[in-house]
This record gives C-alpha cells, sequence and structure tokens, in this order.
C-alpha cells in the first residue's frame, strides 16, 4: 500500500469520503496555505483569510461528494470554494475589505529596526505592489493573486473563477497593465 503523503488529493479525497480522518488533515496541511494566502491578498485581512479558509475547509468535510475531476483540479474547487464564501461576506459587510492602515504597515517597515536600507527598500516596494493588487477590480486582482503570487496555471485559474482560459489569459495581460500603470514612477528596489 502507498504511503498516505505520497497519495494524490482525489485519492485522499476519495479516504475522505470514505471517512478517514487522517486523509482530511493530510489534504488540509497540503491545502491551507495556498488557500489561506489567497483570502488574504483579496481580503487584505488575516481575520476574514482565517475564517474563510476554515469556511472552505468545513464546506468540503460537508460537501465533498460534490467535487467533479471532469470539471478540474481539487484545488481549484477549493480556490472556487474561497471565492464564493469571500464575495458571500462582501455582500454582507457591503464594502470592499480594505488592506491594513498606510501608517500603521510603515510603521511596521520601519520598526523592523536594524534592517539594512536594501531590505527596507525591498520592503516598501512589496508594500507598494500589495498595495497596487489591492486596488485593483476584483475580477483583474483574482488572476493576479492565482497566477503570479499563487502561481497556479491558467487552466486551474480558470477551474477556481469557473471562467473560459482566454477570459483568465485576457484579464491577466489587462490586470498587469493596469499595475505597471499604478507602479509607474514608484522606485523599485535595488535601482
Amino acid at each position: 500500500m502507498t504511503k498516505a503523503t505520497e497519495l494524490t488529493d482525489d485519492g485522499l479525497l476519495g479516504r475522505l469520503i470514505a471517512g478517514d480522518e487522517e486523509a482530511f488533515t493530510l489534504l488540509y496541511r497540503r491545502r491551507q496555505p495556498a488557500i489561506y494566502r489567497f483570502v488574504l491578498h483579496m481580503s487584505g485581512r488575516a481575520a476574514v483569510a482565517e475564517d474563510v479558509t476554515q469556511e472552505v475547509f468545513m464546506a468540503l468535510i460537508r460537501d465533498a461528494k460534490r467535487f467533479d475531476p471532469t470539471r478540474g483540479t481539487l484545488g481549484g474547487f477549493l480556490f472556487g470554494i474561497a471565492r464564493n464564501h469571500l464575495r458571500k461576506r462582501w455582500e454582507q459587510e457591503r464594502r470592499l475589505v480594505p488592506l491594513a492602515d498606510d501608517a500603521e504597515e510603515r510603521g511596521e517597515l520601519a520598526a523592523s529596526g536594524g534592517a539594512g536600507t536594501d531590505e527596507f527598500s525591498a520592503r516598501e516596494t512589496v508594500f507598494r505592489v500589495r498595495q497596487a493588487i489591492a486596488t485593483l477590480p476584483e475580477n483583474y486582482r483574482e488572476v493576479v493573486v492565482l497566477c503570479d503570487l499563487e502561481e497556479m496555471s491558467y487552466d486551474e485559474a480558470a477551474s477556481a473563477l469557473g471562467s473560459p482560459v482566454g477570459t483568465v489569459r485576457s484579464r491577466l495581460h489587462r490586470a498587469r497593465a493596469m499595475l505597471l500603470e499604478k507602479l509607474r514612477g514608484v522606485p523599485v528596489a535595488g535601482r
């Protein structure tokens, strides 16, 4: 028999459906970090990322049989659930969730103390890029987070978003152009 850690997502999902708690634990450990990062990038708040990530895996426990491998990967399925839960949350709040306050974030950067100028410049650049991504419209922000930050393929992102691959490609192209425009004139660390 194959070791549990060597099983594919589909194999673990089959074991989860059969009631194997260890399979759920392995799936959770494998998929939770990426789901959390996605929601964090989309919402800008750790508390929201924690809540939505928990909701995603609770949905997996309740409705694991809903996953259809002919429609995409388990990862794409979980990102789709995360996206839907996040949208529901936004509808409930009736507003887009902003990132941490600029002054607060910059205070954290400055408080890193002892960090060299290069490190501070790099952190400042990362902060500005995060800010620029957060200001993108939701449909563009999603593709940037999935394809550029989570390094998903176009097919996986299309599956997660329920969109054609061509739509993902065009949105990503447009989103990158928007980011370049937003970051124009922003000094890049190391230059």
